[in-house]
């Protein structure tokens, strides 16, 4: 099963990669950006909707924290997503 995760951008690229560290459950690894770039104004402490290494849609941390706990209800599933998540590289 693939889950869109919600993930707070920790740090931003500082090149052309598109590629930023945010934190999801206290994982830390690097997402693309490139989806929305030129759409949306992102800072450090945003949080973005993360599939399969990109970063789908920039969410409030209200929105963030109602879709990190219905996710933990999943048990397993989200178990193995965010270990997924932790495992895998985009860049």
């Amino acid at each position: 099963m693939c889950l869109g995760i919600p993930g707070e951008l920790v740090e931003l690229p500082d090149d052309d990669t598109d590629l930023a560290l945010v934190t999801v459950s206290g994982v830390r690894r690097k997402v693309n950006l490139g989806l929305l770039r030129g759409e949306e104004d992102l800072a450090v402490g945003d949080w973005v909707l993360i599939h399969v290494g990109f970063a789908l849609a920039k969410i409030d941390e209200e929105e963030a924290d109602a879709a990190l706990r219905t996710l933990r209800q999943l048990g397993p599933a989200y178990d193995q997503e965010l270990q997924d998540f932790a495992t895998t590289d985009v860049g």
